[in-house]
């Protein structure tokens, strides 16, 4: 039974869906005005695995995550490269979706575009000012967090608190420091739409909980983000949604941990920021994947090259694995034996009571590898067998966002290899003939060109496999 830890109630719950068989789950997207960084990544690849795993155990998943096209930085950037801020968000739009599939990222089922829900978003807002949840002042329109007695339940920020604490601001038009703006009025030089409470443009917070609501509902199942925007993004998606819905917003609340460069807070300014398409110039996608996945979503992941190297080097071991079902030559029998059946069953016990514990990713991984240890105890396996494992390493792999291509490919694109595959069968057909001619000579010579030419070769009474040299 799949149990997941809920940010609202901080304990890990049961999980069941408003309708059996379905997830209903929105995760909030990227601001469009940069390229996409190793945070980004990060929750990127955690809602991946989440989504994938709910695909898995058999549930049809309703996915959206949005995308905020209009928004202050976006302004700001389009004004400083002297463009169309309508032009920069598309081009970001396209830029972020190119970052995605670079990591395996399915794409959304649902992908709402802010500037594409304005009415929703005034319709919302009339409908909260209607019921007195929210004010017009100044052209602009704010929440009434008075009238919402459960602020706070989300982060667990007590009311009183976070009102002595509050920066008190001059000459405010806000009943409270702590009330929070739904539309902010028109200013020159800046794009805006009419409303019945004056032209302007939506705030921040209102933008989800109006595309939420229009293609997920008044409640669904699932909300998620980074830890960054429980408080206050997602305190007032809950105020907005459920004053204006009267109905919870969403019942469970997963949020994935931050990103650490070298133990250090990532940052511009501490100049350790690094963007998805730089880290990949020089790592593999299926690598840094799996590097994110080694660290359970909600703890903080240390990003460096030495934990991406172990990383690097963990993933190479499961990837011999499947080149060796892929590749060896099969041993006889068409059967799979009870011994390897077994192992296979733990593999899949192992694997979904990791997942089913609040998306436990590090144990799943340690599940596998336990799983190819045993394997590699029971070869050579036959056909069924090699069939068996491979079918049992890719189930869970596409789950993981691993094993996404044949092993051999992998590691040829990983490799200094400068022979095609044709060449090395040709060679490894020549040296077949000197063995079986004792012309050791002729033998060795050719194992040392393959080597030379980034192949290893290994005999054995089944006959010769090579694999690409990788380091």
């Amino acid at each position: 039974m799949l149990r997941i830890y809920n940010t609202q109630t901080r304990q890990k719950e049961l999980f069941t869906p408003i309708t059996p068989h379905q997830v209903r789950m929105y995760v909030c997207g990227v601001t469009v005005y940069d390229y996409c960084h190793v945070g980004h990544a990060r929750s990127a690849v955690a809602f991946d695995i989440i989504r994938k795993y709910f695909e898995y155990c058999g549930y049809t998943v309703t996915f959206a995550k949005n995308y905020t096209d209009i928004d202050d930085k976006i302004i700001r950037r389009a004004l400083e490269n002297n463009e169309p801020w309508q032009a920069l968000a598309a081009r970001f739009i396209a830029e972020h979706d190119t970052d995605m599939a670079s990591l395996f990222v399915a794409p959304p089922t649902i992908t709402p575009k802010a500037t594409e829900h304005i009415d929703e978003m005034i319709a919302m807002i009339q409908n909260l000012i209607d019921q007195g949840y929210a004010y017009p002042a100044g052209g602009d329109v704010y929440f009434r967090i008075s009238r919402f007695p459960e602020y706070g339940k989300l982060s667990q920020k007590n009311l009183e608190e976070l009102q002595s604490g509050a920066r008190i601001e001059v000459n405010t038009l806000k009943e409270s420091p702590l009330d929070f703006v739904l539309w902010k009025g028109a200013k020159e030089g800046e794009p805006s739409w009419d409303a019945p409470f004056g032209a302007g443009r939506p705030g921040w917070h209102i933008e989800c909980s109006a595309m939420g609501k229009k293609h997920l509902g008044d409640t669904f199942d699932i909300h998620g983000g980074g830890k960054d925007l429980v408080f206050p993004h997602h305190e007032n998606e809950i105020a907005q949604s459920e004053c204006a819905n009267h109905a919870p917003f969403a019942n469970y609340w997963i949020h994935n941990g931050f990103v650490n460069i070298n133990d250090e807070k990532m940052s511009k300014s501490l100049g350790n920021f690094f963007t998805i398409r730089d880290i990949l110039k020089s790592c593999d996608a299926e690598v840094l994947r799996f590097f994110l996945a080694q660290t359970h979503y909600r703890s903080p992941v240390d990003f460096c090259d030495t934990n991406l190297a172990t990383a690097e080097s963990g993933l190479e071991r499961l990837y011999r694995f499947v080149e060796a079902c892929e590749t060896n030559e099969p041993a006889s029998g068409n059967a799979v034996r009870p011994e390897l059946q077994a192992t296979l069953a733990t593999l899949k016990t192992s694997f979904e009571a990791a997942m089913d514990d609040d998306f436990n990713t590090a144990l799943a991984i340690a599940a596998l590898f336990d799983a190819a240890r045993d394997g590699n105890r029971l070869a050579p396996w036959n056909t069924a067998e090699q069939h068996a494992l491979l079918a049992a390493f890719k189930a869970c792999g596409n789950v993981l966002g691993i094993f996404q291509q044949p092993a051999t490919a992998w590691f040829r694109h990983r490799s200094q290899a400068t022979l095609s595959e044709t060449q090395i069968e040709a060679l490894i057909a020549q040296r077949n003939a000197a063995r079986a001619a004792k012309d050791f000579a002729t033998s060795d010579a050719l194992r040392d060109q393959l080597l030379q030419g980034g192949v290893q070769i290994k005999d054995s009474k089944e006959g010769t496999t090579w694999s690409y040299v990788t380091s």
